[in-house]
């Protein structure tokens, strides 16, 4: 019995990731308002009810990867909390992710990876809607904080941390978008992600003072 449940789990996701492929390689050729869910589920070779029962929208096709990763932030910050060590576990977390190219950070340049990231971009809805992972992120982290900080101080800090996120992932996949390999820019990506942490635990005052 166990067996058959494994098997069938393992052919459910097998299911979900070709219908994932063929439906980025489709949207990167052709542009994703160009595609239909039918199209998708012709290529794959199943039925279009079959798309719906494993993604339920079109945008989660190319979305799901990224919103399976909505509450991981709030997850290490719970992690600093039990280990009372500030914000060194969720340092730690990026600076791994960084070397190991990992695209949360946005450090992989493989074809598909990059491929989301150009259709999300140069698709406004697409884009919106993984702008509102952001916010679900941010309130995750928030209701984490609330069990330790004032609610004003908690929103400030996870505002903080989700824009921090935000803004290394950005930079590190503008330039991977260019044209640049993650070997060459992971010696920045790692002086930023440092440099943000640094920010985040010891604030911008001195560098605002610095203009004065």
């Amino acid at each position: 019995m166990d067996q058959r449940v494994g098997l069938r789990e393992r052919k459910k996701l097998q299911t979900a990731r070709s219908l994932w492929v063929t439906a980025i390689e489709l949207f990167a050729e052709h542009g994703f308002e160009n595609v239909s869910v039918a199209q998708i589920a012709d290529a794959a070779g199943v039925s279009k009810m079959t798309v719906f029962n494993y993604f339920p929208t079109k945008e989660d096709l190319v979305l799901r990867p990224l919103e399976e990763h909505i509450d991981e932030p709030a997850r290490l910050i719970r992690q600093c909390l039990a280990e009372a060590s500030g914000l060194g576990p969720l340092r730690a977390f990026v600076l791994k992710c960084i070397a190991e190219h990992d695209p949360i950070v946005g450090m992989n340049d493989g074809p598909r990876v990059l491929a989301v990231y150009r259709v999300m971009l140069g698709t406004p809805a697409l884009f919106q809607r993984a702008g509102r992972f952001a916010v679900q992120s941010e309130e995750l982290v928030a209701e984490t904080l609330r069990t330790r900080l004032p609610d004003m101080v908690a929103r400030i800090a996870a505002a903080q941390i989700i824009g921090v996120l935000s803004a290394l992932r950005a930079r590190n996949l503008e330039r991977l978008l260019a044209g640049e390999k993650p070997a060459a820019v992971e010696p920045d990506a790692t002086a930023d992600a440092n440099l943000a942490f640094d920010l985040l635990e010891h604030g911008l005052g001195e560098h605002f003072d610095a203009l004065t």
